[in-house]
């Protein structure tokens, strides 16, 4: 009898361990937040286009940890287009890198980069402060990144010339 009590509460203790830990994953697939929709002002549309570029699925073997869509950068700020779209997780932030071409986890590894804060959302536009007296010509990547569990989940390499879709999108407020 007393074994029986004893193998109910291990097991109540570790199911429910086990159910908060499956809600803190599930949590953002279940209920997502809605997609941001920022937009350009007319200020910044004035501002120069210092680089563009588009996040990209780098490993496609792995279905969890994607991204794509388009971004600008400005000498203040990044700007995620309207296109812009990750899968969902937790603590996602983004980044500004000096390393080009970075494809897995580990080729963040050594490198100093500008958190430029949390991502706001999975999907939609939104834009990032650079802080002052960053100097964008060292800067080759921007990634989305999960502190959480030290993951890339979707890069973006930087060329001082944007796509035609980047440029056209920056300049007519999205």
């Amino acid at each position: 009898m007393a074994r029986a009590i004893i193998a109910f509460i291990v097991g109540g203790i570790l199911g429910t361990a086990f159910g908060i830990a499956l809600g803190f994953f599930a949590f953002p697939y279940v209920f997502p937040p809605p997609p941001a929709a920022e937009q350009l002002t007319q200020v910044d549309r004035e501002r120069a286009v210092v680089a563009g570029g588009t996040f990209i699925h780098a490993n496609p073997s792995d279905p969890v940890h994607w991204g794509k869509g388009s971004l600008t950068v400005r000498q203040d700020s990044v700007f995620l287009h309207d296109d812009f779209e990750v899968g969902p997780g937790p603590k996602f932030h983004v980044y500004l890198v000096p390393k080009g071409m970075i494809r897995t986890s580990s080729d963040l590894k050594d490198q100093m980069f500008v958190d430029l804060g949390r991502l706001r959302a999975f999907k939609g536009s939104q834009r990032y402060a650079i802080p002052a007296g960053v100097n964008l010509s060292k800067y080759q990547s921007v990634i989305i990144w999960c502190e959480q569990f030290s993951v890339l989940i979707s890069p973006a390499d930087l060329s001082s010339r944007p796509s035609a879709r980047a440029r056209k999108a920056g300049t007519k407020g999205g």
